[in-house]
């Protein structure tokens, strides 16, 4: 643990091209991409799968079998079939960058036809009864009481895409994978230890982000909180009555 330490705390293994912050960079800017495009594949998805009750068994199971896809096995096919056609960097970046969209699309989709298909019919017919027309109701009804669920498939997504973005090293890539990697390679396993370490902490700061995100965006009254904070405040009242 000693050796470890020694490893974190040494300030030219923070500098550089190959250093933690370049390193750290890199894993967050292949996760980002990942999860911007399995969110824009994945929530309109699920939003019109919700919405519409329309191939939800087709979603299902299409998430089942997202889940199920070994993502090094993957990884290594998508480098045979698309390496060849791509050049430079882009011949390993885009098969990793689609080994990670398949890995975080099935959350992201589960939380948004979820999210819209436990919005309470009543508040869909008050608002069919106000008129809205379909496109109304799903953006102005059941989108906002669906984003608890949204952003917890969002969340789901972001740590798995994180720790599995170690990945990218195995290819010649960058990211905090190259720690492992290039540990292993000669058998520095406070470089190892290090790099995984590192993995965890920004898998950690990216979830408490998220978490907070979440706390902003999402109305009090979807996660009850609201109600919480009023059954304490009717107990204090009624404690102080007494």
């Amino acid at each position: 643990m000693n050796a470890v330490l020694t490893w974190l705390t040494d300030g030219a293994h923070w500098q550089g091209y190959d250093g933690i912050l370049q390193r750290t960079w890199e894993h967050v800017w292949y996760s980002a991409i990942a999860l911007a495009i399995a969110a824009a594949l994945a929530i309109p998805l699920g939003l019109w799968v919700g919405h519409t009750g329309r191939a939800r068994f087709l979603a299902v199971n299409l998430t089942g079998a997202l889940r199920a896809v070994p993502s090094l096995g993957l990884l290594f096919a998508s480098i045979m079939v698309l390496g060849s056609r791509l050049d430079g960097e882009l011949a390993t970046l885009v098969p990793t960058e689609l080994v990670l969209v398949v890995l975080a699309v099935p959350p992201i989709l589960a939380g948004a036809y979820a999210g819209v298909e436990q919005v309470d019919a009543a508040a869909r017919d008050a608002a069919r009864g106000m008129g809205m027309r379909g496109s109304e109701v799903l953006f102005k009804v059941e989108l906002p009481c669906a984003l608890p669920l949204i952003s917890s498939g969002l969340r789901s997504a972001a740590l798995q895409v994180v720790a599995t973005a170690t990945l990218a090293a195995a290819v010649g890539l960058g990211g905090l994978g190259r720690f492992l990697l290039d540990g292993l390679a000669v058998r520095d396993y406070a470089q190892m230890a290090g790099g995984a370490i590192l993995v965890a902490a920004l898998a950690l700061l990216i979830d408490l982000v998220a978490s907070t995100l979440q706390r902003v965006v999402v109305s009090p009254g979807l996660t009850g909180k609201t109600d919480r904070r009023d059954n304490a405040l009717r107990r204090l009242k009624t404690t102080a009555a007494s």
